[in-house]
């Protein structure tokens, strides 16, 4: 009886493992080089502008908290729950959309990941094909 391994062929676990290593770490890598910011003067007055420079900063909350308002009164309320969940997605819309990624890397280190990677991914494929379990053969 042979030992089936990666993708149920013989042989190749050693090398989907490896891979997968490779990949992981090169992605690591990646998202660890990746610089979060947002942009904007947060909580400063603008004038007219209103808080954080948009006229409809409270006004996104309005929805959840109706909808809270709402699920306290009586919380069978389908409506209630529709209008907090709608208000929270709202919510996390806007956090999410003044969010900046910037790429805080050099190039040949960026060329090393995506290469790294890209190895990874090859040697994990290649492990999902049947291999010999004699090298020679």
């Amino acid at each position: 009886m042979q030992l089936e391994n990666a993708g149920g062929t013989p042989g190749g676990l050693n090398l989907f493992v490896g891979g997968a290593a490779l990949s992981a770490v090169s992605a690591w890598f990646f998202v660890d080089s990746v610089r979060v910011t947002t942009y904007g003067n947060g909580w400063v007055s603008r004038g007219l502008g209103g808080i954080g420079g948009t006229g409809s900063m409270g006004v996104i909350f309005l929805p959840f908290f109706i909808g809270v308002v709402g699920l306290f009164y009586d919380a069978s309320k389908r409506w209630g729950w529709a209008l907090m969940g709608v208000g929270l997605a709202v919510i996390v819309i806007e956090i999410l959309s003044r969010l900046r990624f910037f790429l805080d890397l050099k190039l040949s280190h960026f060329m090393i990941m995506l290469i790294s990677f890209a190895a990874g991914l090859g040697l994990m494929l290649r492990a999902l094909r049947a291999m010999p379990a004699d090298p020679d053969a």
